[in-house]
């Protein structure tokens, strides 16, 4: 099965680089399954209901929040009504939403998309480890699940890499989100999980993680409350990760960084090109 992952949407030039880019890419790469971070979609602070239908008419099958779920307060009323729109599993309970959806893909096999939240530098919220343990417990792979996607929506690289090993061999990719900045650490654990500290973002990275960079210069310089900062105006470029799974196990025999547009060096999956 192939998989596309896109990290955290930043933005009007995130939401432009998505719509822009990947129907191309979904029809070319002939993918069975788009999952995008959104939390920062709408000017860089959570998500709008017109703006989760944007990202899913452009093709992702799931939308991935984290720490900025709510920045939109009409994010805790659509995502009842919205099955694709997932916020992080370890809410505590009575959170509006779901932290897992199982997507019937157009090839007929079934992932399933697991968001959790790491603790560290974060907002202290319920265990992600025993959240994702529940949720995988309910739908195994190769049980019910072809395919297991799960993003860590996490600050600590630590925390990440630790999920990665926690879940190695039991789903096929997990995924960091949340720093912005795309690491050069994709690969397949031992245990045939395939794995990466973070995604970084779609968006414009002539920029300070997708922001216009003279409120954040300022704040560090000076120390003092300013104005709101944002969101930076240059061409978007699509950042995240490419699985290609193996049928017969649901893990991971491919992996590949996936970055297209301008300011980085590109990189995409050769073995699909």
């Amino acid at each position: 099965m192939r998989l596309l992952f896109l990290g955290d949407v930043v933005g009007r030039p995130g939401r432009r680089a998505v719509t822009e880019r990947l129907p191309a890419l979904r029809e070319r790469w002939r993918l069975d399954c788009v999952v995008i971070n959104g939390e920062n979609s709408a000017g860089g602070f959570g998500i709008t209901e017109a703006i989760c239908d944007e990202l899913i008419q452009a093709g992702a099958d799931a939308v991935t929040l984290g720490n900025h779920s709510w920045d939109q307060r009409e994010a805790l009323v659509f995502i009842a009504r919205q099955p694709k729109l997932l916020r992080p599993a370890n809410f505590p309970p009575g959170t509006p939403g779901r932290g897992a959806t199982l997507i019937d893909t157009v090839s007929g096999r079934r992932v399933l998309v697991v968001n959790v939240m790491g603790r560290l530098f974060m907002d202290p919220l319920d265990d992600p480890f025993a959240a994702a343990d529940r949720e995988v417990g309910l739908c195994p792979l190769r049980e019910m699940a072809d395919a297991i996607l799960v993003d860590m929506h996490a600050e600590a690289t630590s925390e990440k890499q630790a999920m990665g090993y926690h879940l190695d061999g039991r789903v096929s990719v997990v995924v960091g989100t949340h720093t912005h900045v795309p690491t050069a650490d994709a690969r397949i654990l031992p245990g045939g999980t395939a794995y990466l500290s973070d995604a970084g973002m779609c968006g414009d990275y002539e920029s300070i993680l997708g922001l216009q960079t003279e409120e954040p210069v300022r704040r560090f310089v000076q120390k003092t409350p300013g104005t709101r900062a944002e969101v930076a105006t240059g061409d978007g470029t699509l950042c995240g990760l490419a699985v290609e799974t193996d049928d017969a196990t649901g893990l991971a025999v491919r992996i590949a960084a996936v970055r297209v547009g301008p300011n980085l060096d590109e990189s995409r999956p050769t073995f699909w090109e």
